[in-house]
């Protein structure tokens, strides 16, 4: 758990007192406490489930497996686990023997049996009409991580097929049996891939939604001027061919296993699934109403949902290990600047966990204004990984003698954030992108730290936030790499929501505070006040 500045924890003091509770009654109330859902990160609790959402992780080891075999095949196998999905969302293709007799709501419980004739239970996937005979079979999903679903098939090259239905046999639906046929090993597939996070983007980020267009996913798409970037740099990295961009091409004909690996494992994880997880956010904040309180399980629903995609599972690929990663490369682990170390939790972790947590709360309120601040300062926040990546590999190639690793690196993480920096300053991205694309001719590490510090209040971050470069050798930042200092006032950063979503000392609450206050809201929804008997007595 993150440390508390003693004004957060003043704050948590005062809260007792602002809803007419003794000490005494917080403490036996936090202490009796029982978490309904695995926490994610720094102890960020969903309020839903989102376990099988955070196993898109596993399909981004999937295919970092397959690109480390570096051969035609297993770049083939890669591309399939892409395109094809193995462990999220999983659901079972079945031919029933006779029609349904009646229709069938999406989610309604189905049942059936295993190899070894357990019971499996699983939903229906979407509506289902009378008289139909194919359908899908969504596999219900448990709480705990390592547990979510015994059903992983897909295009997986090593599926687990021990929870999945038997091959022939019958389901139960509706209290009625109906006989199927179909194959566990080919019929096993998945509702939710990493391609389909940017071949979906249009419609949910850009003209199908009702805060559409989001103005983070445009300004790629203004950028890049196709609406799955992500879904095609990755595909022509698979396939050793070019994209086709208005801006921010990249010919990877120009690389070998080796740099075309690079490219697809940090394109999947920082283009495709990155926007996706802003994509939630912003969803969350469209479907949030204000000031209601039993209104927003669906939005917050959408907002735990983003924070699984940032974290990932116990195996995590994703956002949330760059961060950890590129903290020991650029001295800015703990919790404040001024204590930052090598080592530990990355600052920009807490920083995100800090807002995940404020939006969640602002979220189950109905405080929506407050929650879009969040995710606007969650966007400005996940840069920072994205930036300390591409300075890290322009400094190898230019410095310590890069080669096509390295080289291919610094064009992906270019590609995750040149779109954001184009939005500040044309001129400073055009910099960036001719010293990290794919095939550049030469790198000059101070032209794009440069290129990027000059537009850091634009893109809504410090100095401190970005660091600078360590080197282990001389336990010094390598020479040009030194942390910048800011030529404006760290008060210029946006003001923090929590303020409008608390009004607690002056908005600086901590995380405690948040989950106590949850706690609380969800016993009010479920018709149990937590302090019924004491405010009969204090009337």
């Amino acid at each position: 758990m993150a440390k508390f500045s003693g004004l957060a924890l003043t704050s948590l003091a005062l809260l007792p007192a602002a809803l007419g509770m003794t000490r005494a009654g917080v403490r036996d109330t936090v202490e009796s406490r029982r978490l309904s859902f695995e926490k994610f990160g720094i102890g960020y609790e969903p309020n839903s489930q989102v376990t099988d959402h955070a196993a898109i992780d596993l399909d981004q080891a999937a295919i970092e497996t397959q690109l480390a075999l570096a051969t035609d095949e297993s770049f083939a196998a890669a591309k399939a686990i892409y395109q094809e999905g193995g462990y999220s969302k999983s659901y079972a293709q079945v031919k029933l023997t006779a029609p349904l007799t009646s229709n069938v709501s999406k989610g309604t419980a189905i049942t059936g049996k295993n190899d070894d004739g357990t019971t499996i239970n699983g939903k229906a996937y979407e509506d289902l009409t009378a008289g139909q005979s194919e359908i899908k079979i969504q596999y219900s999903t448990g709480d705990l991580l390592a547990t979510y679903v015994d059903c992983q098939v897909g295009a997986l090259v090593d599926p687990n097929t021990n929870g999945c239905f038997t091959n022939g046999g019958s389901v139960t639906i509706n209290g009625a049996d109906y006989a199927y046929t179909y194959n566990k090993d080919t019929d096993n597939n998945n509702g939710r891939t990493i391609q389909g996070f940017s071949t979906g983007a249009e419609k949910k980020m850009y003209n199908g939604c009702p805060g559409c267009p989001y103005k983070p996913y445009k300004e790629f798409f203004d950028y890049y001027g196709q609406f799955d970037y992500a879904n095609q740099w990755v595909l022509a990295a698979l396939d050793g061919t070019q994209t086709s961009f208005t801006k921010g091409n990249a010919d990877f004909s120009k690389y070998t296993f080796t740099g075309r690996t690079e490219a697809v494992k940090k394109g999947t994880a920082y283009m495709n699934i990155y926007m996706y997880v802003i994509r939630e956010f912003y969803d969350a904040i469209d479907d949030c109403q204000s000031g209601c309180i039993n209104c927003n399980d669906d939005p917050v629903h959408a907002w735990d949902e983003g924070v699984a995609f940032y974290t990932g599972s116990s195996q995590s690929k994703l956002g949330y290990t760059l961060g950890e990663k590129r903290c020991a490369n650029f001295k800015t682990c703990g919790t404040t600047a001024k204590d930052a170390s090598l080592e530990g939790t990355a600052k920009i972790n807490y920083d995100l966990m800090d807002q995940f947590h404020q939006g969640q709360y602002n979220l189950l309120v109905g405080n929506c204004v407050a929650a879009k601040d969040n995710a606007d300062r969650i966007v400005d926040l996940m840069a920072v990984p994205l930036i300390q990546g591409t300075m890290r590999y322009a400094y190898k190639v230019d410095r310590l003698q890069g080669e096509e690793k390295e080289k291919a690196e610094g064009a992906v993480f270019a590609a995750a954030v040149l779109p954001k920096l184009n939005a500040c300053n044309a001129d400073d991205a055009q910099t960036v992108y001719n010293n990290m694309r794919v095939g550049a001719f030469s790198t000059n590490f101070n032209d794009v730290k440069a290129a990027f510090e000059n537009n850091y209040k634009c893109l809504g971050i410090i100095c401190d936030d970005i660091g600078g470069l360590w080197n282990d050798a001389t336990d010094g930042y390598y020479v040009d790499a030194e942390p910048c200092r800011d030529r404006f006032s760290v008060a210029n950063r946006k003001t923090s929501p929590l303020a409008l979503g608390l009004g607690i000392a002056g908005g600086c609450v901590g995380v405690i505070a948040l989950l106590f206050v949850g706690y609380m809201i969800k016993r009010e929804k479920t018709g149990k006040p937590l302090f019924e008997g004491e405010a009969k007595t204090m009337a």
